[in-house]
């Protein structure tokens, strides 16, 4: 029971890492119905920015733990925001009224020109950060295992359940989110109507960005090593997540993240560790054999 218990606790949070990233998969699927493959490598671009930063702050003195925090979580927001925006700019807009393919072979180009700008300018060796925060709580003992809750996992929890209510709360009451669902809707009439989808599409973008740089510095904090390589590995399950959990969907965002993470952990944890992957995409492919929509999704009405 305790083991269980202890591996529940790592799969919740690693569950919330892939959720925050699959948001941004959703939220562009939900409004453009293409999907954005550099998203992964947008997440990996803001945990170095976060990197860099802490570096940053460290060298010009400013040490105390919970600014530095705020510091690096809203430098690695915009700058990765930024990075959204400019991936949509070159790689979106452009190709918005061609056919459905030529944006998704663009996204995946987009995805390669990111992995290989880090790696030229940041180096191919993982890059390491000693522990921000520290400290935990132990849950119960039996038999000299000690169940242990950490302060980081108690943040990372407590930051995406925020930010899922906060974002669910945008989309649903301010005038961006209506303009969001009309955008969802039909594009055309949305225009016609006043609204503006050029706009529309670019926050959103940045929006998921910003999604993946706060992901970018949890999965930093957590694991304190990176390389230019796992925003591919981290993309492919965040965007499993969103497929599983119904792209479109933030709550099946969130769900399929979950899901994923769970799956992963207790397959490492009972079974083989070489094989967590094959669990996870098991999974996937029997809810789409029985529920093709994912399982908080809704089916695609074509409009005629």
């Amino acid at each position: 029971m305790e083991y269980f218990l202890q591996q529940l606790i790592n799969g919740v949070t690693l569950g919330s890492i892939y959720g925050l990233i699959a948001i941004g998969y959703t939220m562009v699927y939900g409004i453009i119905g293409m999907i954005n493959f550099a998203h992964g490598d947008i997440f990996m671009v803001g945990t170095f920015i976060a990197l860099i930063t802490f570096i940053g702050l460290v060298s010009i003195g400013v040490t105390f733990i919970p600014l530095a925090l705020m510091l690096v979580l809203i430098i690695s927001m915009v700058l990765t925001a930024a990075w959204g925006w400019t991936v949509e700019r070159l790689a979106y807009r452009p190709l918005r009224e061609s056919f459905r393919l030529a944006p998704l072979i663009t996204a995946i180009g987009m995805s390669i020109a990111l992995q290989n700008f880090v790696q030229i300018s940041q180096g191919a060796r993982v890059k390491p950060l000693q522990p921000v925060i520290t400290g935990g709580y132990e849950i119960m003992e039996k038999d000299g295992f000690i169940v242990n809750l950490s302060n980081i996992q108690i943040m990372i929890v407590v930051v995406t359940v925020a930010l899922m209510i906060i974002f669910s709360l945008i989309i649903s009451r301010t005038a961006l989110g209506r303009s969001q669902r009309a955008c969802e809707q039909d594009r055309v009439m949305a225009s016609l109507v006043g609204v503006n989808v050029d706009r529309t599409i670019s926050l959103t973008f940045v929006m998921g960005a910003a999604l993946a740089a706060v992901a970018g510095l949890m999965f930093l904090l957590y694991y304190g090593v990176i390389d230019f390589y796992i925003g591919f590995v981290a993309g492919i399950k965040a965007f499993t997540a969103a497929v599983l959990g119904g792209i479109g969907s933030l709550p099946g965002a969130m769900l399929g993240g979950m899901i994923i993470g769970l799956i992963e952990t207790f397959w490492s944890a009972y079974f083989s560790i070489e094989y967590k992957d094959v669990a996870a995409f098991s999974v996937l492919v029997l809810v789409l054999i029985f529920l093709p929509s994912g399982l908080l999704g809704r089916p695609e009405i074509e409009k005629v």
